[in-house]
């Protein structure tokens, strides 16, 4: 499908179920067929299986029950993390400036390439050609004059699409879309907009931003404001280093013991530290994510004094925020919990605090690193982990 409203020059190009459609690519028997990545939890769900409603992070007995003659299939995340190398090669080949996001969607500013490539719409055209003849996914193109617009684009052209949107006729697009499409907007957000009447992208710009702000908070009023207006002024970042550094755990719908999601938040910090000292980053803010057996989510953090890399650090200051989070989980269930690290810093940068006495956990760091790398990630665990399944860890970007 193409729809073309003129031209523009950044690209967002976006993967289209991604894992599913890596399952369907290498297994012809499930072409064609509702697919469902992961049994516990949906990670991902073929376009033939949302279309009964099966969404990801859905509970897989939800999921079956919606969709049953979906085929359930266990995720390969070597074979993700491989086909998202191949695809960002065309990209690398298509254009230098290429701003990834994840493993499977990217920015790629095209505007110099008009004298030797052709327009936005034919480079997009040839990148959805080459993306599938070279590693046999399907992708979807959105083509704006900014990184906004176009990922709402290429959102309202999926699956397998191609939509431009001309500068001269941005309002006309983006007004009529549901507020959902605003970037930043969870449910949550989006039912406190439809409460007041906001339904429509127009209806949100309409506002004057003062009482955006009265009703959101200054800095998410100010932000879904610009976006209704479409300003966004964001150049493509190459080589953009991570801002935080994360992982999380699905735990499914049956009750959990504090005990339990301890072992789980210290299996996700030991893997997020580890992280983060390979890639020679340390950071400062710990930040706590739930989700609840409604599919509400919540968020807690804390910033520390001075950023650290140390496991130890970490982890202390995560178990505080799930302790004071446990009344919460206590009354509303826990299905997902993650933790991240963000204001990032590169260890080149940071200064030694005094006194030196934190020596020993970065010793004891290093040394099971250094297991690690060598022997494997399963060689040396904690006691409170020991037989407990670590759960996936998902491909990333390199940072």
């Amino acid at each position: 499908m193409f729809v073309s409203l003129g031209g523009a020059t950044i690209l967002h190009a976006d993967l289209d179920a991604f894992y599913a459609s890596v399952e369907q690519r290498d297994d012809p028997r499930l072409r064609g067929r509702p697919v469902i990545v992961g049994a516990g939890v949906v990670l991902a769900c073929s376009y033939e299986a949302k279309a009964y409603g099966v969404r990801t992070a859905m509970n897989g007995g939800q999921a079956m029950r919606r969709c049953p003659g979906a085929i359930v299939v266990e995720p390969r995340m070597s074979a993700y993390s491989e086909a998202s190398k191949a695809v960002f090669k065309v990209f690398e080949d298509t254009t230098p400036l290429v701003e990834g996001l994840s493993i499977d969607e990217a920015f790629l500013d095209v505007g110099g390439l008009r004298k030797i490539r052709g327009t936005p719409v034919e480079i997009a055209r040839r990148l959805r050609a080459e993306v599938l003849s070279r590693v046999g996914l399907p992708i979807t193109v959105g083509v704006a004059r900014t990184k906004f617009l176009a990922k709402v684009a290429s959102g309202v052209a999926k699956p397998d699409g191609l939509l431009e949107v001309a500068p001269d006729r941005e309002l006309e697009f983006l007004h009529p879309l549901d507020v959902s499409r605003l970037w930043g907007v969870g449910e949550v957000t989006a039912e406190k907009l439809r409460s007041r009447g906001l339904a429509k992208v127009g209806d949100v710009a309409i506002l004057p931003e003062a009482a955006l702000v009265a009703m959101l908070g200054r800095a998410s009023g100010r932000h879904l404001h610009a976006l209704a207006h479409n300003r966004d002024p964001r150049p493509i970042e190459v080589g953009r280093r991570r801002r935080s550094i994360g992982s999380q755990r699905a735990l499914g719908r049956s009750p959990k013991s504090p005990a339990t999601l301890d072992a789980v938040l210290a299996g996700l910090v030991d893997r997020v530290s580890r992280r983060m000292r390979n890639a020679g980053r340390s950071g400062r803010t710990v930040t706590l994510r739930l989700r609840f057996d409604d599919f509400t989510r919540a968020t807690r953090s804390h910033t520390l004094p001075q950023a650290t890399d140390q496991t130890r650090a970490i982890l202390i200051t995560a178990r505080a925020l799930l302790r004071a989070a446990q009344p919460l989980i206590a009354a509303q269930g826990i299905t997902m919990i993650g933790i991240s690290v963000g204001n990032l810093e590169n260890e080149a940068a940071l200064q030694l605090a005094l006194p030196f006495d934190k020596a020993a956990n970065n010793e004891l760091d290093s040394a099971l690193d250094q297991v690690k790398d060598k022997f494997g990630t399963d060689a040396i665990t904690r006691g409170i982990l020991l037989g407990k399944r670590p759960g996936l860890e998902m491909p990333m970007l390199p940072d």
